[in-house]
């Protein structure tokens, strides 16, 4: 017979204190949500590969922007979302800080260099967005250059729509309690060092900065031909599933679990003015 400390072994202790234990029964509901969690997102993974292999053959240039706050989850989330997609068709593109060279170019340039070609599943984990985020925050840009984006991510966008490509515009949210809790979580983590970084340590000193420059950029660059969708990100493992729900339910290709995807998860959804106000972190 299954004993309550083999139960709590088999699911881990994380989170509780010292002292305390959790009932059987509580037990048992949390391991069954597990499963249900891993069943689903197994679900989902299966129609990733067969939307992919759909896209190959058709030639569809797909491109996922994720962006959101230091610790929003965007490096897991797309980590799940690939974790069986070909490698030759997909692509993860994070970029570092730019070269004295970058620095002369024209802004979208070095990030034009990884867009997606016919048949390619690309994800940018943080784009040219950065600069109305981390470099208008931190003073990386001139105020010139802020205000001056504004007059060409439209265009440059609407272009790409018009040469065939898909854009999906992902911002993860997340609340000052959760993000202060990751990035201590971060510290301590040996396998999470190299994330790290002197950016993190000012993220939750300007929380109230990066929350007006986030506002700005939702309200200014929602554009019809590619539009923002706003993710509540505090639970990574739910947030997983509904972003690769809405993702793919976004999308058309043969044999799709419409059933799968049609459930709202309520975690993800359009950008308008009243959202931005009332239900952001």
């Amino acid at each position: 017979m299954e004993t309550e400390t083999e139960t709590l072994l088999d699911i881990g202790i994380n989170g509780l204190k010292a002292g305390q234990t959790k009932s059987g029964t509580i037990i048992k509901k949390e391991k069954k949500k597990k499963i249900k969690k891993k069943k689903i997102l197994h679900s989902l993974f299966v129609e990733l590969v067969k939307f992919q292999k759909e896209s190959i053959a058709s030639d569809l240039k797909l491109l996922v922007i994720l962006e959101g706050r230091d610790a929003a989850g965007k490096d897991g989330t797309i980590k799940r979302i690939i974790k069986h997609l070909s490698p030759r068709e997909t692509k993860v593109v994070a970029l570092g800080k730019p070269s004295d060279l970058q620095e002369r170019e024209w802004y979208f340039q070095r990030y034009s260099a990884h867009l997606p070609v016919s048949g390619e599943f690309v994800l940018f984990n943080r784009s040219w967005y950065n600069r109305l985020g981390v470099e208008k925050v931190m003073g990386f840009c001139t105020h010139k250059q802020y205000k001056y984006f504004f007059t060409e991510v439209e265009s440059f966008e609407q272009s790409l729509v018009d040469a065939g490509f898909i854009i999906m515009k992902y911002y993860l949210d997340i609340s000052k309690k959760e993000q202060e809790k990751r990035l201590k979580a971060r510290e301590k983590d040996p396998l999470k060092q190299w994330k790290i970084s002197p950016i993190d340590q000012e993220a939750l000193k300007h929380w109230k900065d990066y929350s007006e420059a986030r506002d700005g950029m939702l309200l200014k660059t929602n554009f019809k031909h590619a539009p923002w969708f706003i993710v509540n990100a505090d639970n990574k493992d739910k947030t997983h599933i509904a972003l690769i729900s809405h993702l793919l339910h976004r999308m058309k290709y043969a044999k799709k679990d419409e059933k799968l995807l049609s459930h709202n998860y309520g975690l993800v959804g359009p950008t308008t003015p009243e959202i931005i106000k009332d239900k952001l972190y």
